[in-house]
């Protein structure tokens, strides 16, 4: 039985990328396949779709989630409805249910609720929350960062293609794609198809437990429509870019009929994807490098092997890799005995 221990590894702090590069499509790409490892780049990914295939981007879009309220830094990253949101605290422990706080446009929010694992849940007392987080709010970046956001961010930490705001983090996989290179896509006889995942707590949340059998994961809102299914089910191959777009794909597994690969789904998942998973939507994952003893490392080590993705990472850290939201990318391909 696997334990949270055994998805660590050693990372350099050096090679956590803390800004975009300045070209979108200048990342390199590790492939990783049964054969080894090879070093290519992101454009490469072209030479690796054949006619048939169908690419899966998630084309949520980030709010600015994360704002100052009498002092307390707030990132927003699950909606219940339009003025209810879950939300972290900083100062957790400072806040209590009932409290009034005010933003710096003079929003004041109330503290309906608190949870250990979810923290406040808070009441927007306004008519738009996203009209109040595009005067006031910030991108909420990643901690590992150690920065504030600054303008660059507004656009970089946002994919070309995002559409429906709900995102509090960005899918950063789909970072690397530029609109000529999704152009270049279906110019090589794949097809395209965006469905939605809202990053929400669920996909980085840390795992606190040593078994994971006890780790609960976040619900987050996802969608396939009935036409995207439809093509999804005649796909020779499919090829997920990030793992919210594979754990969507998964989700929507679970309901297919015999002989399809999804059914339409509009609803809430907290899938939780470890080693023994047996995959039946995706063929090829590309996504970013990912955090030691994280859901997403145990998600790549269930595609591709544990002993396989920690060779292919130590290759990554000694040829210096960028690592984690704004990093380099990884194209890898299900392990065979995982059919």
């Amino acid at each position: 039985m696997l334990h949270t221990s055994d998805f660590d590894f050693d990372l350099p702090i050096d090679l956590i990328a803390s800004h975009p590069l300045t070209r979108r499509d200048a990342s390199r790409m590790l492939v990783v396949t049964n054969n080894g490892v090879h070093d290519e780049h992101i454009r490469d990914f072209l030479d690796y779709l054949h006619p048939g295939d169908v690419v899966i981007f998630n084309n949520s879009r980030v709010i600015p989630a994360r704002f100052d309220a009498d002092g307390h830094e707030i990132t927003l990253h699950t909606a219940v409805d339009d003025k209810n949101w879950w939300g972290l605290c900083k100062k957790f422990n400072k806040v209590n249910i009932g409290d009034t706080l005010t933003m710096a446009d003079g929003t004041t929010i109330t503290v309906m609720g608190k949870d250990d694992e979810s923290g406040l849940l808070l009441r927007f007392n306004c008519d738009n929350v996203f009209d109040v987080l595009n005067r006031v709010g910030k991108m909420p970046l990643p901690p590992y960062m150690k920065r504030e956001a600054e303008q660059e961010d507004q656009t970089r930490y946002q994919t070309v293609y995002a559409e429906p705001l709900g995102s509090m983090a960005a899918p950063t996989a789909g970072l690397h794609f530029t609109d000529e290179l999704m152009h270049e896509i279906e110019k090589r006889g794949a097809k395209i198809v965006k469905i939605t995942l809202h990053v929400g707590a669920g996909t980085w949340m840390p795992v606190k437990t040593e078994n994971l059998n006890e780790h609960k994961m976040h619900s987050e809102w996802c969608c396939i429509t009935p036409e995207q299914a439809e093509i999804i089910n005649n796909a020779a191959r499919v090829i997920a870019v990030g793992t919210t777009s594979l754990r969507t794909l998964e989700s929507a597994a679970c309901n297919a009929k015999s002989g399809m690969r999804v059914a339409p789904i509009c609803q809430t998942t907290d899938i939780f994807i470890t080693p023994g998973y047996k995959f039946r939507v995706v063929d090829v994952l590309l996504t970013n490098f990912h955090l030691p003893k994280s859901t997403l490392f145990m998600l790549v080590s269930a595609f591709s092997g544990l002993n396989e993705m920690k060779a292919a990472y130590a290759h990554a850290v000694a040829e210096k890799y960028r690592f984690f939201s704004y990093g380099d990318c990884c194209l890898l391909f299900k392990k065979e005995n995982n059919d």
